[in-house]
């Protein structure tokens, strides 16, 4: 493993950034152990509690769009279904069979006695971080999930009890079913929290079955509102990442971004607004864990050609180019320039161009679309449409 990798997350040194979320695809020993085995640098376990959740059939729907048939996912099912003893043995047993994995242990209590409860027992497992699940959206009850982390009182109440119960790390993993993050994440931190992980999926209805009029899943008749992740939640958890990191009370507070992450590349992002860990649900159920080699090879490889030391020297580079829009430069203007030799014909840019922006793209009688630069304002909006990539640009 390229030592380059690794990285310190709330005082523990791991091999990697990357994680198993919280999710369908940690919860067992031989899941778990499959991922290790594979690279991954430490998991979550998916998230327990004192009581066993019984789930429903079907669970999950997802959002398409042209060839894309795992855009957005959604999830009905909330914390473990298996009893509390045996996520405790699993847990357990992974730590004694692989030693330098992280082992990171979701919980959910209904009241502080079982925060308490719930920490006492994951560290006694040898659990190596707790994480607090103030933000599973399809909770059902209100001192549960999304509800706890949007009221403040109950994020502090319930952090302190867990802390009560552990002297690990402890995160509190939150809710984007808010306008603003960061006064439940400072109430956290104030109450003990070592560190934040950012985002749980959001609230959501996907599509309606069109034949029995509810929601997909349709599960006899009815459905309900449940959790959306994968990669259509991206720029969402990185505006949250960018919030958190980027307030001044918080900025030494270390982060775990999740939410939409498939590649190096959405990775790095992440990291470079701010977030020294990583987590990873959909895309692994889309892909399989085999995607760890593509993450930890693309990183490696972006840290050799940048002469970068270390994958720690990025968290947070990003940060100062994200402005308020009145400190943004309004005085420059970007032209595209249209590549003949790429083009194709399609008429896309004109269409968008002419029904969508400010009408500056003619078609010649080549079948070939012409810039008016009198009329162009530099939006890019046609090269955002561009299929074949034949749109480029200039100042």
């Amino acid at each position: 493993m390229d030592s380059k990798l690794k990285i310190e997350f709330c005082g523990v040194e791991c091999e990697n950034p990357f994680f198993l979320a919280s999710s369908p695809i940690s919860g067992n020993y031989e899941m778990v152990a499959r991922a290790f085995e594979q690279g991954w640098g430490g998991a979550v376990y998916k998230t327990v509690g004192v009581f066993a959740a019984e789930e429903v059939s079907p669970r999950f729907d997802q959002l398409s769009k042209l060839n894309n048939k795992f855009l957005g996912f959604r999830n009905l099912e909330q914390i473990s279904e298996y009893p509390l003893a045996d996520n405790l043995r699993a847990m357990e047993k992974l730590k004694q069979n692989y030693p330098d994995k992280i082992i990171i242990a979701s919980i959910m209590g209904r009241n502080k006695a079982e925060w308490t409860k719930l920490a006492e027992l994951v560290t006694e497992v040898g659990a190596d971080i707790i994480e607090c699940n103030f933000s599973c959206p399809q909770m059902s009850d209100s001192e549960l999930g999304s509800d706890v982390g949007q009221n403040e009182a109950l994020v502090a109440e319930y952090m302190q009890a867990t802390i009560a119960g552990s002297d690990l790390p402890v995160l509190a993993k939150m809710t984007p079913n808010l306008a603003h993050m960061v006064p439940p994440a400072m109430a956290a931190v104030k109450a003990g929290a070592a560190g934040l992980a950012a985002i749980n999926t959001i609230k959501s209805i996907t599509s309606i079955d069109l034949d029995y009029l509810a929601p997909k899943p349709v599960i006899r008749n009815k459905s309900s509102v449940a959790g959306y992740s994968g990669k259509a939640v991206k720029p969402i958890a990185l505006r949250f990442i960018q919030e958190l990191a980027s307030y001044s009370k918080l900025k030494d507070v270390p982060l775990s971004g999740i939410g939409g992450i498939e590649n190096w590349k959405d990775a790095l992002e992440f990291m470079l607004l701010g977030a020294s860990n990583l987590q990873i649900g959909t895309a692994v159920m889309q892909y399989g864990y085999r995607i760890i080699d593509d993450l930890i090879e693309g990183l490696t490889i972006y840290l050799a050609e940048n002469k970068i030391a270390r994958l720690a020297d990025l968290v947070g580079k990003s940060l100062a180019n994200v402005v308020a829009p009145d400190q943004l430069d309004r005085n420059t203007i970007i032209y595209p320039e249209i590549k003949s030799e790429k083009c194709v014909g399609c008429g896309r840019c004109y269409i968008s161009c002419n029904d969508g922006g400010h009408q500056a793209i003619s078609w010649n009688k080549a079948r070939q679309p012409e810039i008016k630069r009198e009329k162009c304002v530099g939006c890019l909006l046609c090269q955002q449409l561009c299929p074949v990539e034949a749109i480029e640009y200039s100042a």
